[in-house]
């Protein structure tokens, strides 16, 4: 089997490419023109550039390939126009569903992600059934995600498509080159108090969601969505387990609720009035306030998939962002930690 992975430098798509070629299949990845590949050097791949904005583009890539994995998509959760996150997020998507029906209805995976569902609490997490519910909020990350998952399911109804969905949650590990989840941990290893919002996610190692992708794309159900996650935990236990992973004493302060939606209609107010487009809003504050809780009781059965502790993701996150002097020696505890420098 030979397949495309578009995305194929990020943070996802190298552990993706790492996972399939440990697999045994034959990996073209698709980048970006300008794309910095650095971190797929040591991989036997082949490398396709091109835009994901153009149809002829990913028309040619795909025509010596059995499947595609579409995983590139911009997750910026900073506040800016819904067309910026259309184009890349929506468009993108169309492309690679009329390049596939075109060479006739090739093999599709399609990455989305878990907010296209409606999150729960630890004790009720959302599911697969859970109805979208998040489009109050008007993120243009997740409105977006949102919209090129229904264009799948669509075409999976009218024209036979045969694609499968999987709705990673939040993901943590290596090779986060960009960075981009991964600067939950830099930001939370900065000096002074440690703040945290009172919500929480479910936060899932980077590869344990490149083989539920491989899964997917070998024995997933056409038409169907899968949940990928591993644990639900509140961003002061994140922060916790990673405090003790460095071995650093922190004082840390959950913020009240009231706090962050203050400040981020505070803050949108001034972009409005402004007319910039400022790094925090009301939408990023209702967001952070949420409990994003959600199962992956389905992808364990039908994909027998097993789950690494997040304590883990942080480690090999922590040790590769080491490796590459995103962070020094100073990060952790002289007196002893669980981390292995």
């Amino acid at each position: 089997m030979k397949v495309l992975v578009t995305g194929a430098n990020g943070l996802l798509g190298v552990n993706l490419i790492r996972e399939l070629v440990k697999c045994g299949v034959d990996v073209k990845g698709f980048v970006r023109p300008t794309a910095n590949l650095k971190v797929l050097e040591d991989l036997r791949c082949e490398i396709r550039r091109g835009s994901i904005l153009s149809f002829e583009d990913i028309h040619d890539a795909l025509q010596d390939c059995d499947a595609v994995i579409h995983a590139a998509s911009t997750t910026s959760v900073l506040p800016r126009e819904f067309e910026f996150y259309r184009e890349v997020n929506v468009d993108s998507t169309k492309n690679i569903v009329n390049a596939v029906l075109r060479q006739g209805n090739k093999r599709m995976v399609h990455v989305s992600t878990a907010h296209a569902f409606g999150p729960g609490s630890k004790e009720n997490p959302g599911t697969e059934l859970s109805p979208f519910t998040l489009g109050r909020y008007k993120s243009g990350y997740i409105d977006s995600k949102y919209m090129a998952q229904q264009y799948v399911l669509q075409h999976v109804a009218t024209h036979q498509l045969d694609a499968v969905v999987v709705n990673p949650n939040f993901i943590v590990g290596p090779y986060d080159s960009k960075p981009s989840s991964g600067k939950i941990i830099l930001l939370a290893l900065g000096r002074g108090i440690q703040w945290c919002p009172p919500g929480g996610k479910n936060f899932v190692h980077v590869c344990d969601v490149a083989r539920g992708i491989y899964c997917a794309l070998k024995v997933g159900r056409k038409g169907q969505c899968y949940l990928l996650g591993g644990e639900n935990l509140t961003y002061r236990d994140f922060f916790s387990q990673l405090n003790l992973i460095t071995g650093r004493k922190r004082k840390l302060i959950v913020l009240p609720k009231w706090s962050i939606h203050a400040a981020g209609a505070i803050m949108g107010t001034v972009g409005t009035l402004s007319h910039k487009s400022l790094p925090f809003n009301k939408t990023n504050a209702h967001l952070m306030t949420l409990d994003n809780y959600y199962s992956s009781q389905k992808a364990r059965i039908e994909f027998n998939l097993q789950t690494t502790p997040v304590s883990q993701a942080i480690k090999e996150a922590l040790a590769w962002f080491k490796k590459e002097d995103y962070i020094t020696s100073d990060y952790y505890s002289t007196q002893g930690t669980s981390f292995d420098l």
